[in-house]
């Protein structure tokens, strides 16, 4: 697919002459791109020609063009048109307004949402922080980092605004062409992640454009252009005043979308990391281990398994992903807590307690999800004790499938647990009777690895002369 779209590319730029040929938009008719409405979501469709129908000019833009283009399945279809929030609003019953940041309508259809965001214009820095007209409401913080931008334009404009170059592509709906605004073409065909305008102004209105710049280039599989990549290390401490919530989902998406592995290195590279989990950062840095963990290789088999389960179109839990990458450190808190003379089970809830409290200062982590993860770490020191009914037991926890995954992913980047992972997938597949053989090996290896139990002294059971009153002595006279 790559190799015919550099053909449309170079096609594209031919329509130009030499003089004009950096002149903006390239607009790619119908019949020189491949792009057609079977590839794209008949919803999104709908909402294009009802805003047309109403009179308002509508585009599909961004991330469905640009991924349809290198033969990636596309995710979600984003609507840009002149209409405002409340006109769109106001056209769809099945609709609502969303977002003070950025104001935006969602159009629902069942399970599908379809983001539909008004042409926008990029506030001047100078601008006032806050503004009475509805239309034009915009705000920045004393970094220059952009609060409010509701400040509505032209489509020229809101393609200037966009973050990156393959990212301000509109597809319009009343000509099937697409037109290219910033470059973004030539761009994927140079495979290249490109920040428009001045890198470090984007980064310094939006901190998170530097986490989306490696995004990209792990999802894409692309380079970061030098001048996009040059300010990261120096401005990655913006990320600090990015809200936790908001730095929550960013994770979400970075590790937990399928290109997990390649993302982290990143962004380790970039220095962006130790942004969103210090305290993981920070034992890194120094190299710590333990017989049972290498921290670095416990993380990057973690993210090798979440990348698998979806390329194979399985779902992977927000918490599993927190619980991987914050294990390290609970560790480490755990053995201080042991050398402080706790005993193991308090020493553990007092570590998970101080390593999420550490943590929500960088990444919120709502505790729908702190609890199950807490329950991972905890089952991880149960699952060995698996005599008697325990096994039964612990089968039947809520996290027991979370946990024994966890386990596997401990085993494969290094732990030596006995074959404790092998012992439950057995266990799991066994029938009844096996599973009872199965207890009582693990119980017998258990005698063999610590010696013969000790028979407790059987407790002398008192007779009902035991409990009789002493006679007296008579004397015999």
């Amino acid at each position: 697919m790559l190799t015919s779209f550099k053909s449309l590319v170079r096609k594209a730029t031919d329509l130009f002459t030499p003089k004009n040929a950096q002149e903006y938009p390239l607009i790619i008719a119908r019949s020189d791109h491949t792009l057609s409405r079977k590839n794209l979501s008949p919803n999104a469709v709908k909402v294009l020609y009802r805003l047309n129908k109403a009179g308002f000019d509508a585009f599909l833009v961004g991330g469905c063009i640009r991924d349809h283009l290198i033969d990636l399945a596309p995710k979600d279809f984003d609507v840009v048109t002149n209409a405002t929030p409340e006109e769109v609003h106001a056209l769809f019953s099945n609709s609502r307004l969303i977002g003070r940041r950025f104001r935006l309508v969602h159009v629902t259809f069942g399970r599908e949402i379809i983001e539909v965001s008004t042409f926008r214009a990029t506030a001047n820095q100078d601008q006032s922080a806050n503004t009475n007209d509805k239309q034009n409401d915009s705000a920045r913080s004393a970094h220059g980092m952009i609060l409010r931008d509701n400040i509505f334009g032209d489509i020229e404009q809101d393609a200037e605004r966009r973050d990156f170059t393959f990212n301000a592509l509109y597809y319009d709906i009343s000509d099937f062409s697409i037109h290219d605004y910033c470059g973004g073409l030539e761009d994927i065909a140079a495979q290249q992640v490109r920040i428009i305008g001045d890198a470090r102004l984007r980064y310094q209105e939006d901190p998170v454009r530097m986490l989306r710049a490696i995004r990209f280039a792990a999802k894409l599989g692309f380079e970061i252009e030098a001048e996009t990549a040059a300010p990261i290390k120096e401005m990655a401490h913006l990320l600090d005043h990015i809200p936790p919530a908001r730095l929550f989902e960013e994770v979400l998406k970075l590790l937990g979308s399928g290109n997990g592995e390649t993302t982290y290195k990143l962004l380790r590279e970039y220095g962006l990391f130790r942004y969103l989990f210090p305290e993981t950062d920070e034992l890194l840095v120094s190299k710590w281990r333990r017989n049972d963990i290498d921290p670095e290789k416990f993380i990057l088999q973690g993210l090798i398994n979440t990348d698998k389960r979806i390329a194979e179109g399985k779902t992977t839990a927000p918490y599993f992903l927190y619980a991987f990458l914050l294990w390290p450190k609970v560790l480490f808190r755990h053995e201080e807590f042991m050398a402080q003379g706790l005993p193991a089970t308090p020493a553990l809830h007092q570590a998970a307690s101080l390593v999420l409290d550490n943590q929500v200062t960088a990444t919120s982590i709502p505790r729908r999800f702190s609890t199950p993860m807490r329950e991972i770490w905890d089952l991880q020191y149960r699952l060995p004790k698996r005599f008697g009914k325990r096994a039964y037991i612990l089968e039947q926890h809520a996290r027991f499938r979370a946990a024994f995954d966890f386990l596997l992913i401990r085993e494969e980047s290094g732990y030596e647990s006995g074959n404790l992972g092998e012992w439950w997938q057995a266990f799991q597949d066994a029938s009844e009777k096996q599973r009872r053989d199965l207890i009582t090996l693990a119980d017998t290896k258990k005698t063999d690895e610590k010696g013969p139990r000790k028979r407790r002294p059987k407790r002398r059971t008192k007779s009902k002369t035991d409990n009789a009153k002493p006679r007296k002595e008579i004397d015999n006279e």
